[in-house]
């Protein structure tokens, strides 16, 4: 932000050096990046906090000068010349969108000689940095400089029907700007508008057709405040980015459009005109000052040293805030609308401790306690999976991301790869769409280096294009092959099976409270048929399990079957796991009751726990299949499962009748459904149940 020396003296009576000067300003936070003489003049360039857009005039520059060095604001006039008819009687302002335009302001002055500015105002303005106009659009810009609040002005006799509407674009309506480019308006924009087209982009830029020219006598004057979000969204989808814009998508002060069209009205009627009777002022919904309580044990908690409240209350007061006393040490502050940055209590102590000066804060190093950092969710899940998979016997390996083009097309995972634009290597040019690639080429150096069991897991990201888009995918793949566990002379080591992979999946999802879960069978590129299981979480597919197809052992010179299952977890992580509930042990005893049936040896055990589970019995806690069993005693074509049942009742101790008629609802239904034969005493009961 540029500042004039000379301007600013109009708000302040400056009595010091210019170094004295720049380190006034430096001490408070406006840095002076640069200075440059003009004449008498000396510009400083200053850079300003984001967040401060009132030092973006000089108006705030003085202000914040003037409680630095504990001096008064010049009382600033601006006499009219008006002639007898009201504003709004020239001029019908109607807001038809408040929320992004809450206040708007203006006045009409007549009997302009458009031409030249004045010689004060064209060195106002050439020492911003401008080239000055005509004293019309040169007062607009003096007025934006001095106040940090833009304005704008119209040629009356170009406002169609006296009617400033502000609403929002039409489709397809064009506003031609000012610097003569077509600008497509869409319906998300703001725009000004007379009774029949926009004359103006909201905040942002003029039309060409309303702006002020040789010929125009009457001009009527804008001032309003504007959302900054729909400014900012505005300029950025239509690329243009204005001194006004500027200011308004950092936020303006609510308060003061109607000082600022004052000001422009008093600057015109100087140059010849007369302004309307009264600023038209639509505020449909006037804002509140905020308030803000202030503690002074808080500034010296904060700050770590005693400061006078008499210096905080009068730091504050020259500043523009109003401080109220609550009670002793305790002040009521209301934050003027200009100072937008102040939220909480900490941001006034700020305020205090930039005037007092960071230069006299005692620097000291406090006692710090190291506090181990919350884990984020999801991290915290995987670590769990971690170790509840290292203590199930699955040790884990990581990989690296890239993977061969040869072997990725080996694994088939239907998957379209992502090529490194720059490989390290040929054989190291896409990204994995699979980490089952890698777990092969681990079981492969362990077998090499005689190793015999080997159960290995992994967590990490796979990569893939879907739809023109790269995605990347959390995943969790095992493979098991070999014996389990160490030898013993005792007993022979037990091989490896599909069950201890499956049981490993359900171990995680029940860890992690994502039940019920269910498998299907179901065909997979990478299992072998009839061993490959679809695992099913709230009707999604969230992984599958089973046994490696040989062709693709094979390739990696495996002999030995390979069983591996993949999981889904950034899927997985998507759905609610069932909220944690505790349920106090039972006082009274539970009754057990073993059945034993015939059936059909392609009978699904998944088919029987669904068929159960839809009977919702009462007090039964516990239902699976202990026993599986065929051999010569049994029909061909049919196996013997022993199922258990488990029955509970919280609240008293079960009777054996009860629990009779429960048992006999369980095997009608299973019977009735799956054509089940009943085992007693190791014989066949064949009473035929009516279906």
């Amino acid at each position: 932000m540029k500042i004039s020396l000379d301007w600013l003296k109009d708000y302040i009576e400056l009595d010091l050096s210019l170094p004295d000067l720049i380190e006034k300003l430096n001490m408070i936070g406006l840095i002076v990046e640069d200075r440059e003489e003009q004449g008498s003049d000396v510009i400083l360039d200053i850079e300003t906090y984001a967040n401060r857009p009132d030092t973006l005039g000089h108006l705030g520059i003085a202000r914040e000068l003037a409680a630095a060095l504990d001096l008064g604001l010049k009382e600033q006039k601006w006499p009219l010349t008006e002639f007898e008819q009201k504003t709004s009687e020239l001029v019908d302002v109607q807001i038809w969108e408040d929320d992004l335009c809450p206040r708007y302001s203006g006045i009409v002055v007549k009997g302009i000689q458009v031409g030249p500015s004045p010689e004060w105002l064209r060195k106002r303005i050439e020492a911003m940095g401008l080239k000055p106009v005509n004293n019309v659009v040169d007062m607009t810009n003096y007025v934006l400089y001095a106040t940090a609040h833009p304005i704008h002005a119209f040629d009356l006799a170009k406002i169609s029907g006296g009617r400033i509407i502000i609403r929002k674009a039409n489709g397809g309506e064009v506003l031609r700007s000012l610097e003569d480019s077509d600008i497509a308006l869409t319906p998300e924009m703001l725009v000004i508008a007379d009774g029949k087209k926009p004359v103006a982009l909201a905040g942002i830029i003029g039309g060409e057709e309303s702006s002020v020219k040789e010929s125009t006598q009457d001009v009527f004057i804008e001032s309003a405040f504007f959302d900054p979000i729909s400014i900012r969204k505005t300029s950025k989808k239509t690329g243009i980015s204005t001194d006004a814009s500027y200011r308004f998508e950092r936020g303006a002060d609510i308060s003061f459009p109607p000082q600022a069209a004052l000001m422009a009205a008093s600057l015109l009627t100087q140059f010849g005109g007369r302004a309307s009777e009264g600023i038209t002022d639509a505020y449909p919904k006037p804002r509140k000052e905020k308030t803000v309580v202030l503690r002074h044990h808080r500034v010296s908690d904060l700050l770590g040293l005693e400061i006078d409240e008499e210096f905080s209350v009068r730091t504050l007061g020259s500043l523009g805030f109003q401080v109220e006393v609550q009670q002793e040490g305790v002040w009521q502050v209301k934050i003027p609308h200009f100072r937008v940055d102040i939220e909480r209590e900490a941001d006034l102590v700020e305020e205090i401790a930039r005037f007092y000066g960071y230069d006299k804060i005692p620097a000291s190093v406090p006692p710090l306690r190291v506090l181990e950092p919350p884990m984020e969710p999801r991290r915290e899940k995987i670590n769990k999976i971690r170790h509840l998979l290292f203590h199930n016997g699955f040790d884990e390996v990581l990989n690296f991301s890239f993977s061969d083009p040869e072997k990725e097309a080996r694994l088939q995972t239907g998957y379209k790869a992502i090529e490194i634009r720059n490989p390290i290597s040929s054989k190291a040019s896409l990204l994995k769409t699979t980490l089952l690639g890698g777990l092969l080429e681990n079981i492969v150096w362990n077998k090499n280096r005689g190793a015999e069991g080997i159960h290995l897991f992994e967590i990490g990201n796979i990569y893939f294009w879907q739809k023109e888009t790269s995605r990347e995918q959390l995943t969790l793949t095992l493979a098991s092959t070999g014996p389990v566990g160490p030898v013993q002379w005792r007993r022979k080591s037990e091989e490896t099976d599909f069950f201890r992979v499956k049981g490993a999946l359900e171990s995680v999802l029940t860890y992690l409270r994502h039940e019920p879960f269910s498998f299907k069978e179901e065909d997979h590129p990478l299992f072998e048929q009839k061993f490959s299981l679809a695992l099913i979480f709230k009707e999604a597919t969230v992984g599958y399990c089973g046994l490696l197809k040989r062709n693709l052992l094979d390739s990696f010179s495996l002999k030995d079957p390979v069983w591996a299952a993949e999981l889904n977890l950034a899927l997985l992580f998507k759905k609610q796991p069932y909220s944690f509930q505790y349920t106090p042990v039972s006082r009274f005893p539970s009754i057990t009751r073993d059945v034993s049936f015939i059936a059909d040896q392609n009978v699904d055990y998944q088919d029987i726990k669904e068929v159960v589970e839809k009977l919702n019995i009462p007090n039964l806690k516990e239902f699976d299949i202990y026993d599986r069993f065929s051999g010569s005693s049994i029909p061909k074509g049919k196996i013997s499962l022993s199922v258990r049942f488990v029955f509970l009742h919280p609240q008293r101790t079960l009777l054996a009748k009860e629990v009779d008629e429960l048992q006999e609802k369980i095997i009608d239904s299973l019977v009735t459904k799956f054509k089940f034969q009943l085992r007693k005493g190791g014989k066949i009961d064949k009473r035929i149940r009516k279906d």
